[in-house]
This record gives C-alpha cells, structure tokens and sequence, in this order.
C-alpha cells in the first residue's frame, strides 16, 4: 500500500516512457514526415504509396515467404542464382502471424510489423543514449536516426527496424545486468538478418570481459551472463544450419547461397573495386551516395572509438561496419546495412548539443531536406535496388 500522502509509484518501463516521449515524437514527426513526401510524389507519378513501401525490392521477397515458406529460386542469363533461402524466417513469421490474427493483406502485415519495430527501436536508442550520455543527446540520437538519408527504409517493410529494435533492446539489456534478456533478444536479431550476429557478438564480448575480470579476481560472475552468452548466437547459427542441410552443406550451405546473389565477404576487395568504378566513370546517384555514406560511416566509427563508449556497444558497431565495408556484392545497399549502427551517430548527437542552437537547426534542417528528398528517390526513380 501506499503510505498516506505520498504519490504512487509509477512503473519502471512507464517512467521509461514518458522521459522517451519527445524523442519518439521526433521520430515520428520525421518518419511521416518522410513518407508523406513519398507519397505525394507517388501519387504524382500515378502510383500507390503504399505498393511502394510494402512490395519494393526485398519486400517482395518476405511477403513470398509468409505466403508460401521458402522454395523460391530466380536463375538469370548472367549466372546469378537467386533463392529465398538467403533471407532470414523471422520477419516473414510475424508478417504471417499478423495477418493471420487481423484482417489485412501480407503488405500491410509487413508494414505494421516494420513501423511497430521502428518505433520500438527508437525507444530502445533513446534508453542506450540516456544511460550512456544524457537525455540530450539520447534525444537528438533518435531524431538522428529517423533522418538518415536512408531511413525511408525505415518506413517500408523491411527487417532493419526489426533487427534494430531487438539490437537495442538487448544491449540496453547488456548495460543494465539483464543477461538472460540479452542472449534471448540477441537470438532474435540473429534470427531477423545476417548481420544480426552482430549482436550476439557484442553479448559475447560481455561474456569474455566477464571471464578476464573473474581470471583477475576482480569480480564474481553471475550464471545468467554465461547463459546469455551461449544463448545469443542461436537464431542466427540455428537458421544458417537449417540452410545448410537443406542445400547438403551444414556449414557451407548458406553462404553458397549468399554467393549465388554475389554477396560474399572478400575483406573489402569488392568494396575498392567499386570505390575506383565510382572515381573513373559516371555512376548513378545512388551508387555515389553509397560510397559516400559508408565512408561517413567509417568516420564516424573512428569518432566513436574515441568516445570509448562501453565494450559491447562498441562491439557490435564494429561488426556491422566490417560486414558492410568487407562484403561484396550490392554496393547500393551498404548504407541500409549500416541503418542497425545507430551509435555511430553519438558523435553527431554530441556535437549538434554543443553547437549554438541556429547552426544546430540548419545541420538538422539539411538533414531533414537530405531524408525526405533522397528517400523518395530512392522509392520511385533509383534504378538500382535498395
């Protein structure tokens, strides 16, 4: 009971919440935003905004496995063998899941999966950034996110949001202790994307900096930080199996399939391949603003580091930067891999806190400008894939 006079207590994840609320409001002010932006040339053009955002590119892919499981393989002229078996089962579960349980087609499905996970993923960043460096900037990082050039992503029904919203969530599960919640959440990213080993990466390296400071006697361990560590790679080691022994190759399966998309990890080969294509001859728009955005990213990566934020938040930035910058294949959609590194942009969030308030408005408001025109080029004149 509560003792007389005093107020009642509030739950933790309501408190939570509440503090989040500007931020949330900022993403999505800047997510619609955007995507009326979209529309309005969509209907422009004579063509539906929501097709756009729910059958484009991969999307077509995921709603083909939630209607139909996997079984799908494209064969071209050129040699490139495309299989669903490259695309990971989470997002396709839910969208199955969704429109099971309501009354909607498997686009609007997948769009309600990515919207609610965007919005999850924000609350989420903002807990990191308030833990780690203040409201402030935890709230300038999440209108950040939802700026990226390339966050229309975001918007469309794609497994970023996803991944980035388990990522979020299990490293502030990292940072507060709770490790069992970490390893789970960690299965799930690694279940939602390739790159979501990332996560279980940066639970991982949790574990081994746990083990060095019991080898030091420093501390003693909890139980549960070692179940999460064993836990973490599930999803992601679980699925890439499964392809494996349906292609005959438990450990090579997978990234045969991988390699029929020509998406491969050479250590950066393909990547300064394309770097001097892009120097010497004339490139579409969006295969310049792909070399140019992965190499901001770098960057920021560097200005990251410096920062010395804690080891698993750095961890998994540096997986994802290595897996975007040292594979192959796809060089426009480099800067969508990067969409999950939100803690490269805590170097920009600090330094928009201490610019004075005109010079950080007109950064944001480029920003903004740089979001809802690039996204909707992207959508509905880029030729190459997202």
């Amino acid at each position: 009971m509560t003792a007389a006079g005093a107020a009642p207590s509030v739950p933790g994840w309501r408190a939570a919440l509440y503090r989040a609320a500007p931020a949330l409001g900022l993403f999505a002010a800047a997510r619609l935003t955007g995507m009326l932006v979209t529309a309005v040339w969509a209907w422009h053009t004579g063509r539906s905004p929501r097709a756009l955002l729910a059958l484009s590119w991969d999307s077509d892919w995921y709603l083909g496995i939630a209607a139909s499981g996997y079984g799908t393989t494209l064969y071209w002229p050129d040699g490139v063998v495309q299989s669903d078996l490259a695309f990971f089962p989470l997002y396709p579960a839910l969208v199955r899941t969704v429109s099971t349980a309501l009354p909607v087609a498997d686009g609007t499905a997948g769009l309600l999966v990515s919207w609610t996970a965007a919005g999850a993923a924000a609350w989420g960043i903002f807990l990191i950034g308030e833990r780690l460096y203040g409201r402030g900037v935890a709230t300038t990082l999440v209108a950040l996110w939802g700026l990226l050039p390339h966050s229309i992503v975001l918007s469309m029904a794609y497994t970023e949001p996803l991944l980035t919203a388990f990522a979020a969530w299990s490293l502030y599960a990292v940072l507060t202790g709770r490790w069992l919640w970490a390893g789970a959440l960690a299965a799930l990213a690694g279940a939602a994307r390739p790159n979501g080993i990332a996560v279980a990466a940066a639970v991982g390296a949790a574990a081994l900096y746990a083990a060095y400071r019991l080898w030091r006697g420093e501390r003693r361990t909890d139980w549960r930080l070692w179940a999460g560590a064993a836990v973490s790679p599930v999803g992601w080691v679980g699925y890439v199996v499964w392809v494996g022994l349906r292609k005959g190759d438990p450990l090579g399966g997978y990234f045969a399939v991988q390699a029929g998309w020509t998406s491969r990890f050479d250590f950066g080969v393909g990547t300064f391949g394309f770097l001097r294509k892009v120097l010497t001859r004339p490139m579409e728009l969006g295969f310049t603003m792909s070399l140019l955005i992965t190499g901001v990213g770098v960057v920021l990566f560097a200005l990251l580091a410096l920062e010395r934020p804690p080891l698993p938040v750095l961890v998994y930035t540096a997986v994802l930067v290595v897996i975007a910058v040292g594979g192959s294949g796809f060089f426009e959609s480099k800067p969508r891999f990067l969409l999950p590194a939100f803690p490269l942009l805590v170097p920009v969030a600090y330094a928009l806190r201490r610019a004075r308030p005109r010079a950080a408005a007109v950064v944001v408001t480029a920003l903004a400008g740089l979001s809802f025109g690039y996204g909707t080029y992207l959508l509905t004149l880029a030729p190459m894939a997202l």
